[in-house]
């Protein structure tokens, strides 16, 4: 009764408690000795060992009652959550700041951001196809090798790619370009590159599994970020939400892989990186995948008709819906402007205001363009799933018609059918184009 009744209470779980009752026995601070004995019989997490009764658990660690009872109230505080007052938050921030933020070098971006991408809570990457989120990615994996003194973690990465977009000849570029005094030798390239580690996984369950087994891995590799470009692509590949049940499905894959990903950034203070891709969200409700197959798919972005012939307004926002939205806690996306010039923009953030950077991407990664930014833009509504965002169709057409096109007051320039502007007041940026089915 007892054993059974653990089980229940363990299969109830939210998905973060159960990470945590994963947590190995040798991090509950057991003996060296109790814990390899305990690991002959297959127990090894703290799940297994609060699992058993306590006659089972005297039988196996050959203590008496009261000792047993002892090594239950210990493991079960090692896997509980811990309160934390500000004061002790605000006070390990400030003795180490290495532990709040992993800087960009991106510096009007680190400003904003209060020091640059914050440890223990995740960052989304979303834009269309070709604005650099993968640059951003692998830029970031160079800067979390680098020591402390350096604006850096010192430590490892751990990179899942689950688009096979990552490049190992692009990741020594920006090493070499963005700190040439840095990486003057090839040692240091080599310790460099031997600190980030890459798994291809390519379905949502070897996605899950993975970031499910990373406990051990950040501690014995001493890794300091995580990334994992691309979140969609998986998703995408495997759910139609247009089938019955998949969307439940999806929903309960996101929210777990969530769940587990702030269990590790918070527990051990990490930041985390995840790229998203886009969507086309018609008036009618309907919602167009896009961002699936290739970086010129954008340019035949649209709110088209299902074959009827008849158009429907919408806009490009981030995908993975309203859900997925909240449980990222920084939102940056990057956008076109004018080519080559594309757009950063912090779309959500706890401590940053709605602010626009203007950025291309060179040798040594994304490089923002001197004094042009802006902090005092507002956000239509109050929902960041929503903002968004002008593909590359959108930017090309705004630059071949800026000189031909006056200038509107009162609302927001865009792009309409067979390349017109439409005004509207509300601040909505609607992109209507042909859809290429």
């Amino acid at each position: 009764m007892f054993q059974a009744s653990f089980k229940k209470v363990f299969f109830c779980l939210p998905y973060s408690l159960g990470i945590m009752a994963a947590k190995k026995l040798r991090r509950a601070r057991l003996s060296q000795e109790l814990c390899e004995r305990l690991s002959r019989h297959q127990i090894t997490t703290c799940q297994d060992f609060l699992c058993l009764s306590l006659l089972e658990l005297m039988k196996v660690t050959g203590q008496s009652y009261y000792d047993v009872q002892k090594l239950l109230c210990k493991v079960s505080r090692a896997c509980a959550p811990k309160m934390q007052t500000a004061y002790e938050m605000k006070l390990t921030k400030s003795v180490n700041p290495s532990s709040a933020f992993l800087s960009t070098t991106l510096h009007s971006l680190d400003e904003v951001l209060h020091g640059g991408v914050p440890c223990g809570s995740l960052t989304e990457l979303t834009s269309p196809p070709g604005c650099g989120k993968t640059q951003f990615c692998i830029m970031m994996s160079v800067l979390a090798t680098l020591p402390v003194s350096m604006g850096g973690l010192d430590g490892a990465v751990i990179y899942i790619d689950t688009e096979s977009a990552f490049s190992a000849e692009r990741l020594i570029e920006i090493a070499g370009n963005r700190f040439p005094t840095y990486f003057d030798s090839d040692e240091k390239l080599f310790c460099m590159t031997r600190s980030i580690h890459l798994y291809r996984e390519l379905t949502c369950g070897s996605v899950l599994k993975r970031i499910m087994s990373l406990e051990e891995e950040i501690i014995s590799k001493k890794v300091k970020l995580i990334i994992i470009d691309s979140v969609a692509s998986v998703v995408r590949k495997e759910f139609d939400t247009k089938l019955q049940g998949n969307l439940a499905e999806r929903s309960n894959f996101l929210a777990r892989g969530a769940s587990v990903l702030k269990y590790l950034a918070e527990e051990f203070s990490i930041p985390v990186i995840l790229t998203n891709q886009i969507t086309t969200s018609l008036s009618n409700g309907l919602v167009i995948q896009a961002d699936l197959v290739s970086p010129a798919d954008d340019l035949s972005l649209s709110e088209g008709a299902s074959g009827s012939g008849k158009r429907e307004s919408g806009c490009v926002t981030a995908a993975l819906g309203n859900t997925w939205s909240h449980s990222v806690n920084t939102r940056l996306i990057l956008q076109y402007h004018d080519m080559p010039t594309r757009q950063l923009l912090v779309a959500k953030s706890p401590v940053a205001p709605f602010s626009a950077f203007f950025y291309t991407i060179e040798k040594s990664g994304l490089v923002l363009q001197d004094g042009k930014h802006q902090t005092n833009l507002t956000l239509e509504g109050t929902n960041p799933a929503l903002q968004t965002i002008r593909v590359r169709s959108a930017a090309l057409k705004d630059t071949l018609l800026d000189a031909a096109l006056p200038k509107t007051t009162g609302g927001i320039q865009t792009t309409g059918e067979n390349g017109a502007r439409s005004e509207h007041p509300n601040g909505n940026t609607f992109v209507e184009e042909n859809m290429s089915w």
